[in-house]
């Protein structure tokens, strides 16, 4: 015989479920792109439902595209290997030897492990870096703050070519992309994972961008969240000073995506579990809205 608990337990589960149809509706053949990053990552139990998500929205009929960093990563497999590194304006100067280990850790092992986690809980998802298929095309970024700097291999996207993506796709794969592009020369470079999310979102007319972070989403000058914005909000918010620093480059991002027809970018808190799905299927949402 069922207990009062565990009947309350289906109850909430059914209005869960009942509340998602809805968004599974409105979502279904659409492309989602979703930047996956800091502790979500690298805490076991939010891998989990990181990778969870991922497959039920593809489960569902949505196509997640999983666009993933390794800054930290690469940070400790540079000490382990004893190399040391110089930073300009907050980035990592690359040079071909560093190079090749932000090859082996984003590429490999990264990327790999990703995948891996996705396939267990039952996706059939693929691995991809921006040199397949020439998917990410790159040159040299320079920075305004240092305009005579070289930053070796870090780069910038100059264009996105969807087509491996799209291939995958159709063949019901989810796509997981390492930032890393490829110049005219074949000289490899390594991109801000957010920049390449963007531009991947763009390319593809994604319906959404979700970027997972580490905070709970753009928050106001009291620290409360701010749930819902459009371009007027963000442009005071960036004038005043509210939105500053890391940031910063990630609202560019997101504005970059819905000027490029991405229909709306949501900035969540990737610590917290199942936050995917709660921003995408349930009436609250966990983050910052940006719409267009």
């Amino acid at each position: 015989m069922q207990t009062e608990a565990a009947l309350e337990t289906a109850k909430n589960t059914a209005q869960v479920l009942n509340e998602a149809l809805p968004y599974i509706q409105r979502f279904s053949g659409n492309t989602i792109v979703i930047k996956y990053g800091g502790n979500a990552m690298t805490d076991e139990s939010l891998k989990q439902s990181f990778a969870r998500n991922i497959v039920l929205m593809k489960q569902v009929g949505i196509n997640p595209v999983v666009v993933h960093g390794g800054g930290p990563q690469i940070g400790s497999m540079l000490d382990k290997l004893g190399i040391q590194s110089e930073f300009i304006g907050g980035m990592r100067v690359t040079d071909t030897e560093t190079m090749s280990v932000v090859e082996m850790v984003l590429g490999g092992q990264v990327n790999k492990s990703i995948v891996n986690l996705l396939n267990q809980v039952g996706g059939r998802a693929v691995g991809l870096t921006g040199k397949d298929a020439g998917l990410i095309q790159a040159t040299p970024l320079r920075l305004e703050s240092h305009p005579d700097a070289d930053l070796g291999h870090v780069g910038t996207v100059s264009s996105v070519d969807t087509s491996i993506v799209k291939f995958l796709q159709n063949d019901d794969f989810i796509p997981v992309i390492a930032p890393i592009g490829v110049d005219a020369e074949g000289n490899s470079f390594n991109i801000n994972a957010d920049l390449v999310a963007s531009s991947v979102a763009s390319a593809l007319k994604a319906s959404k961008l979700l970027l997972l972070t580490n905070t709970p989403g753009i928050l106001d000058s009291n620290e409360k969240l701010l749930t819902d914005l459009g371009p007027d909000d963000i442009a005071s918010l960036i004038k005043d000073g509210t939105i500053a620093g890391g940031m910063l480059p990630k609202v560019q991002c997101a504005m970059d995506a819905l000027a490029d027809g991405v229909g709306t970018v949501q900035i969540i808190d990737g610590r917290v579990r199942n936050a995917a799905l709660l921003e995408l299927f349930t009436n609250e949402g966990v983050g910052t809205l940006i719409h267009p």
